[in-house]
């Protein structure tokens, strides 16, 4: 394809989308002329395959082929009702893999929504891991909170090194030695920097609750904290089981250093050539 040809196809499926509910959307009557299919009834093939291929990878088809009805001119003015489909990008790239790719229009829209689809999923990552390293940086200052508390009553360094292994073992069921073996953590770091966020962020409730508790009621001593600490935990580690989480058998994830050190020196790429345009 000619590069006037591809600019202007690019331009007709900028154009054709629209947004719903925050949601970007295609019509599959107006997908049908950009693709290149003269008749509905051959195109709704496609779209039925589409559907197929949908299931077949575990994906909920309701969330991507949504029907509705829309009115069309037909002449002098009336109107009639006809069916439509609202498709997200995942479907419309569903389509094009189904398509017909001797229509260069296929071919172009295979190309155009894979590379839209994953730039949807580098952005849905990047998010992701943000959410970690800001949740393990919270928990970060949660503890550190916590062991300026419980100093203040008579708790050193090694005896909140105790206390937090203690409620580790309540949440886990398993010491920190143990589950560090099962996750793959290397000896001397810290458990938390292999977790996914959601026990990240169990983590730094417990601690919070600790932290308040621990003033509100007065406590002093390793045994009264370490108790307390003990509980709240044991609570935060019913209510996941209760969701359906068991926190020792969830997977243990990338270490966080590293993903930290990934999204800062993206961001440095990012504003250099910011400043080269």
């Amino acid at each position: 394809m000619k590069a006037e040809e591809i600019k202007a196809l690019f331009a007709q499926f900028e154009n054709a989308s629209s947004e719903i509910e925050g949601i970007e959307c295609w019509s599959a009557r107006e997908l049908q002329q950009l693709l290149g299919y003269a008749l509905w009834q051959n195109f709704e093939k496609v779209i039925e395959k589409s559907k197929n291929t949908c299931i077949n990878v575990g994906e909920n088809i309701k969330n991507h082929f949504i029907d509705i009805n829309k009115m069309v001119e037909i002449g002098s003015g009336a109107q009639k009702q006809i069916r439509d489909i609202l498709l997200t990008r995942y479907a419309c790239y569903l389509i094009a893999q189904n398509g017909d790719s001797q229509k260069p229009q296929i071919a172009f829209a295979q190309t155009y929504f894979a590379v839209q689809t994953r730039r949807a999923e580098i952005i849905e990552q990047r998010i992701l891991e943000t959410e970690r390293v800001e949740a393990r940086a919270k928990l970060r200052e949660t503890e550190k909170r916590l062991s300026g508390v419980i100093y203040e009553r008579g708790v050193d360094e090694k005896g909140f090194a105790i206390i937090r292994s203690k409620g580790d073992k309540a949440l886990f069921n398993l010491d920190t030695a143990t589950l560090k073996k099962k996750l793959g953590v290397p000896e001397k770091r810290p458990l938390a920097d292999f977790l996914p966020t959601v026990t990240i962020k169990a983590k730094d409730f417990a601690a919070a609750m600790t932290t308040e508790n621990v003033q509100i009621k007065d406590l002093k001593g390793v045994s009264s904290i370490e108790k307390e600490h003990i509980e709240n935990n044991l609570g935060v580690r019913k209510i996941m089981i209760e969701r359906g989480l068991i926190p020792e058998n969830l997977p243990s994830a990338e270490d966080v250093q590293k993903v930290e050190r990934r999204l800062e020196n993206e961001k440095k790429k990012a504003l250099s050539q910011k400043k080269k345009n």
